[in-house]
């Protein structure tokens, strides 16, 4: 059940419960930040918490408070959530650990936290084992620490799964405009995908920011995707964590390719939610959100007064997908009027420093450099640290920045390339005017890429991980002719109980053949795979020399211009994750593969086989002909198809090779494991 947390996270009235030093805090800081309602401290034995008058418990209280924070033990949160709900309170933080979260040094845990949410009934609350929330915009802090934040009018909401990383993301300098800080504990109730939901629904938050370890509910996932898309709110994430897959399947090269947090990260793709590594470019990517929203492309301009600094921003960007176009004639006309003859002109740009100090030259400079088809334009520029030198010199650049934005109402940040180069102070002075202070030329690289990641048309609906059993492996020609009956094309093929009937299969089948050995997951490296004979005494041979007594003959397909591997592993925490890779002998030594989430949209699927490095060979490679893309499509939907038709009790699908000719498309190894 979705619950309103409206109340909580802008509160009227506060309730306080508890002694210690941590609901001291809270109430300090209420009052620090200014909060203009009511607080009330509740304890049975004092006299005043916080320089407050204490009510003895919960039914004193004088009405039920819109947020509580509970800072009491374990036993005691149960009976004051309890009392909270039947007041009819708006919400509580649950401060207590030894809960779920201490199940595995504690068996008691689990049935507490069970009894927990028994007590909160319909009551909305975070945690347990959390630490609450900041709202910077209505002064409102259930928050048992020191903080770094100020008050802002809007701003960037954040949540996170670690109360530290919480405490540590307050304290940046970096100018970014924080409205809520939210942690989420263990979230026995309110997860993080509802957290982030009901963030959201403040008009005041710009884009929201989360830290996440696990998914949880996929299904809260896809319904916050949405609502940020209806809302056109960015959410851009920070995913650690590694998944159980690679564990709970190791047999084929699929579960390499996808294991660690592949599932992750198709996760947040399929849900247009730009993917960060680390807190800096995470916190540098929210604030260009917050102050000029989704970049609609990641076509990119730079100007510094330096050709290290041009150097150094074209390399940066190397190998990302971030574009610095060429100038245009109309950029090249008014840059060469600004700047006059001796500026060779490029993108990135050193205009040299002869303008420097004359604001209304740079501005004219920085202007020209900027043209509708750039999503934004970087002016790269150092400040001086303060406590040693005078930055009064770099007014002009300030003044130049603010200036070629009004002038051309483009997207413009100003960027340091080292993030300590660049003071609160200036970044507030030009986030009021709308230019974007980035810390960081990395960060600044890694911002574009990540605030102008694609938007889902719509979100389809994940196919949801099934039970997690213990698979048998299905015989290769089985699991080709399950596959076949979804639209899988596969080779002509006999099965043999001996090596002796090899023989005779293959004058059926028709020559050359390629013999295997069933049974065997990794046939090559087992040398249970021949191909291209072409007579029956080489067929038996090779049977007898194979590590099994049950074999296949196939037909030996030719004309073969690229191999691909099609894979489907169940990731327990995220869904059956499909991975296309450059396949045969080439899988593990490529490392060439994308992963995404089925079912799989159409668009997905062309720009995962796209983003290959064996793509060229598929396009047609040097006068090569071309592999037939309709006949891969197909041979991808009905793997698709069939584990969407049979989901219950699969685990893993690996086709390998996809043998891609001009005009097919054929599954000469099909692995499957599954439990039927």
């Amino acid at each position: 059940m979705k619950r309103d947390l409206s109340r909580l996270f802008r509160p009227k009235t506060i309730a306080v419960v508890g002694g210690g030093a941590w609901c001291a805090l809270v109430i300090e800081q209420c009052h620090k930040m200014g909060f203009d309602g009511e607080i009330w401290p509740v304890h049975p034995k004092a006299d005043t918490v916080g320089g407050l008058p204490v009510y003895k418990d919960v039914a004193a209280l004088p009405e039920a408070p819109d947020a509580t924070f509970i800072g009491v033990n374990r036993f005691l949160t149960i009976e004051i959530v309890a009392a909270l709900s039947a007041r009819g309170a708006g919400g509580a933080v649950c401060f207590a650990s030894g809960f779920l979260e201490a199940q595995a040094e504690d068996a008691e845990g689990a049935d507490l936290q069970q009894r927990l949410l028994e007590a909160a009934e319909d009551m909305p609350f975070l945690g347990p084992n959390c630490y609450g929330f900041v709202n910077y915009l209505d002064g409102a802090l259930l928050w048992p620490d020191q903080h770094g934040g100020v008050a802002c009018d809007t701003g960037v909401a954040i949540v996170t799964q670690s109360s530290n990383i919480a405490i540590n993301m307050t304290m940046q300098m970096r100018g970014l405009p924080v409205a809520y800080v939210v942690t989420a504990g263990n979230q026995a109730q309110s997860g993080v995908a509802h957290i982030g939901e009901a963030l959201l629904d403040d008009p005041r938050v710009t884009a929201l920011g989360l830290h996440i370890e696990g998914f949880g509910d996929l299904r809260a996932f896809e319904s916050l995707a949405k609502k940020a898309n209806d809302l056109g709110k960015p959410i851009v994430a920070l995913k650690v964590g590694k998944s159980d897959q690679a564990q709970a399947a190791t047999v084929s090269h699929t579960a390499s390719l996808a294991g660690g947090d592949a599932g992750g990260a198709a996760v947040l793709a399929r849900l247009g939610i730009a993917r960060l590594n680390s807190i800096p470019d995470f916190l540098e990517t929210l604030k260009l959100l917050h102050v000029v929203g989704r970049l609609p492309s990641t076509r990119v301009a730079s100007i510094s007064c330096s050709g290290g600094e041009a150097s150094l921003a074209a390399d940066t960007a190397h190998g990302r997908d971030v574009f610095f176009p060429p100038l245009n004639a109309q950029q090249k006309t008014d840059l060469r009027d600004a700047l006059g003859p001796m500026v060779a002109l490029a993108n990135p740009l050193d205009y040299h420093t002869y303008i420097w100090r004359d604001a209304e030259a740079m501005t004219k400079a920085w202007g020209a450099m900027m043209d509708p088809s750039l999503a934004l334009t970087m002016l790269i520029v150092d400040f001086p640290r303060p406590d040693r030198c005078d930055p009064r010199d770099w007014d002009c650049a300030v003044k130049a920045a603010i200036g070629a934005k009004n002038m051309r109402n483009a997207n413009v940040a100003l960027v340091a390339t080292l993030p300590e180069l660049i003071t609160e102070d200036i970044s507030d002075v030009l986030i009021e005017a709308g230019v974007v202070p980035l810390a960081g030329l990395s960060e600044a690289i890694s911002a574009c890429e990540a605030a102008a990641i694609q938007i889902p048309d719509e979100i389809l609906p994940i196919c949801l991980p099934t039970k997690t059993v213990s698979p048998d492996l299905v015989p290769e020609a089985e699991a080709k002719a399950r596959l076949a009956a979804y639209g899988l094309r596969i080779p002509r093929a006999t099965r043999c109980d001996s090596a002796a009937g090899t023989g005779v299969a293959a004058e059926m089948t028709g020559y050359p053949v390629v013999l295997k050995g069933e049974g065997v997951a990794h046939k090559t490296e087992a040398g249970a795979v021949a191909l291209n004979l072409t007579d029956g005494d080489a067929v038996i041979q090779a049977a007898q020399c194979m590590p099994t007594d049950h074999f296949l003959v196939e037909e030996m397909i030719t004309g073969t211009v690229a191999e691909l591997l099609i894979g489907v592993v169940k990731d327990p925490a995220h869904g059956f994750v499909m991975t296309l890779a450059a396949g045969g002998t080439l899988t593990e030594i490529l490392e060439d593969s994308a992963s995404l989430l089925l079912p799989a949209p159409g668009a997905a699927i062309e720009t995962a086989l796209n983003g290959l490095r064996v793509a060229g060979l598929l396009d047609g490679f040097r006068g090569a002909p071309a592999a037939d893309r309709a006949a891969i499509l197909k041979a991808i939907r009905a793997v698709e198809a069939y584990v969407l038709a049979n989901a219950e009790g699969l685990e893993e699908i690996e086709i390998n090779p996809l043998l891609c000719t001009a005009d097919d498309a054929i599954a000469a190894d099909a692995l499957m494991r599954r439990k039927d």
